[in-house]
């Protein structure tokens, strides 16, 4: 069995984690301080998203150089003894790999400009002329994908994200070449793995092709993502790293794949990857939404059925390949904000339902303390024009300015990627000086308080992780339980062991038949009488079965 096949991966938001030096930004070092805190959570595996140099027009997903560090995280000497007091711990590292685009201030960028001629122009995608675009397509950032090249050629650069964050040419080999000498510079610094960021949208559809639709710029899709190049390319790079550094545990972001696409990526004979994560593995409830204005921002419950159709699915449709369980991460909102009711109970048995289940536990940061999104001003989403125009939508239809903002922060990303609370007091221990990203507030709970409390929902993460790492939670064969919609139940089976997960969704108790003799971890309202287990609001237990040890 390969050591990720028992990962349990904590991200780390780096500039958030915790500031050693009091400049208001997480470093290196800070995490580097903290690692007794990650081992006491019980994890293995730390996964660092982007550390390298980079203006931060995208928080470091815009790389200008991916072999150095950026100075606001600290020197390549802190990152060396950072690697190594991990490994120390026992615990591995990822770092994001950003495949399909750089900064438009890396050297590679900055040459292609010099000259057509230029050596590197082919690194990136230059088409259209006379400063016309050559497709309709847009960017996941809004307006269009293309932008005029600030050359005398007329072309325009394809840009699927930012403007300043220029996709690269993945059909030239020699960029393809370059992307695994820097994946061979990190694995000699001693890396366990990689996390390939938006791999997925390396191959790109006939760039003189207009995708049919009756707006323009839109979003293509089917042209631009999971396409049949992506796996020709990508099948090179994964040789050259698995041939060389074999335990290499290589983690994809295929943020649009399907449980076919993401099992043909992780197929044990595709020469792929080990797992991908996928966003298709939730289902919200939309019937209270509000259809005078955009759903993007627009707070919505779990729907229980169709979340477990969806997750059936993922466990039952990558054959060998484990799913990678998760809640949250740096793209989505907080799970206590988003599906948590603002209830430690509710934190408590999400975490109990995703990560008892066949699969990676992926943490973000802080979701083991209940942590919630910040309530952000509306200057703080300044670079993000389609907050701007959702509150003056929302205003136009009756919302308050107030009531608006209050709707994004409960949805939006960036309210998800605020500072670690470690203590009380000024900035919540995280630093001296005003954050880097801040809501000005005193948090709801910090690392102390919650270590000093037996009930808290840090207090059950560890305790949870534990049970984790036992042979049935990690190798044992799952299945899904027929039961209320509102219940959310599992058997665990391995080797004469059998435990049922069973956790309830709604606020309403429910109450469901098992076979038991034994009811272990729970967390809220739970009672057993005779063969009835019965859950209260937000409530979850395991239970061992009956004739089984």
């Amino acid at each position: 069995m390969a050591w990720y096949e028992e990962a349990i991966i904590y991200q780390i938001y780096p500039k958030s984690f915790n500031d050693s030096n009091g400049d208001g930004i997480g470093d290196l070092e800070g995490i580097r301080q903290k690692i007794p805190y990650l081992q006491a959570l019980g994890i293995n595996t730390v996964w660092l998203n982007p550390v390298f140099v980079s203006p931060q027009v995208d928080n470091g997903y815009d790389v200008a150089n991916y072999y150095a560090i950026d100075p606001t995280m600290g020197t390549m000497a802190d990152m060396e003894r950072l690697i190594a007091a991990l490994h120390e711990a026992g615990i591995r590292v990822l770092l994001d790999f950003v495949l399909n685009h750089t900064s438009d201030q890396h050297p590679w960028f900055q040459d292609a400009l010099r000259s057509r001629d230029s050596l590197y122009r082919d690194y990136y995608i230059f088409a259209g002329e006379n400063g016309r675009a050559p497709n309709n397509w847009a960017s996941f950032f809004g307006g269009s994908a293309w932008t005029a090249a600030p050359d005398a050629s007329g072309q325009s650069y394809l840009h699927l994200f930012d403007a300043k964050m220029p996709d690269l040419n993945w059909r030239n080999p020699n960029l393809r070449y370059a992307m695994g000498d820097v994946a061979a510079f990190w694995l000699d610094k001693g890396i366990d793995g990689l996390r390939l960021d938006a791999f997925i949208h390396i191959a790109k559809a006939d760039l003189a092709q207009d995708f049919p639709s009756t707006q323009a710029p839109v979003l293509a899709e089917p042209f631009i993502a999971n396409l049949p190049a992506v796996k020709q390319w990508l099948r090179p790079l994964v040789s050259r790293i698995k041939s060389d550094y074999p335990e290499t545990f290589l983690l994809g972001e295929a943020a649009s794949a399907d449980v076919p696409q993401a099992a043909a990526y992780t197929a044990r004979d595709a020469g792929l990857l080990d797992s991908v994560i996928s966003f298709r593995m939730f289902a919200d409830d939309q019937k209270g939404d509000d259809l005078r204005l955009p759903a993007l921002y627009q707070p919505k419950p779990l729907a229980p059925l169709a979340f477990k159709q969806a997750q059936v699915q993922w466990q039952q449709g990558l054959g060998d390949a484990l799913p990678v369980l998760y809640w949250n991460n740096h793209d989505m909102a907080r799970v206590a904000t988003r599906y948590g009711h603002h209830d430690p109970t509710a934190s408590k048995s999400l975490a109990m339902l995703m990560y008892l289940q066949r699969g990676t536990p992926l943490l973000y940061y802080g979701e083991e303390l209940g942590l919630e999104n910040l309530a952000l001003p509306a200057t703080a989403y300044q670079t993000d024009p389609s907050v701007a125009l959702f509150i003056e939508q929302a205003q136009a239809v009756g919302y308050s300015a107030q009531q608006a903002l209050a709707m994004v922060n409960q949805t939006h990303h960036l309210a998800a990627r605020g500072p670690m609370p470690w203590t009380a007091g000024v900035n919540n221990g995280f630093s001296p000086q005003t954050p880097w990203l801040s809501d000005g507030q005193q948090a709801q709970v910090t690392v102390s308080q919650e270590e000093d409390a037996n009930d808290s929902v840090l207090a059950f993460y560890r305790r949870l992780l534990q049970l984790k790492q036992t042979a049935l939670f990690t190798r044992g064969k799952e299945q899904l339980l027929a039961t209320l919609p509102s219940v959310y139940a599992y058997r665990r089976q391995l080797a004469g062991q059998a435990a049922v997960v069973a956790v309830n969704l709604a606020a309403t108790p429910a109450t469901l038949a098992v076979t038991s003799t034994h009811t272990g971890l729970a967390v809220g309202a739970v009672s057993r009488e005779a063969h009835q287990l019965t859950l209260g609001a937000y409530a979850g237990a395991v239970v061992t079965e009956e004739g089984k040890k």
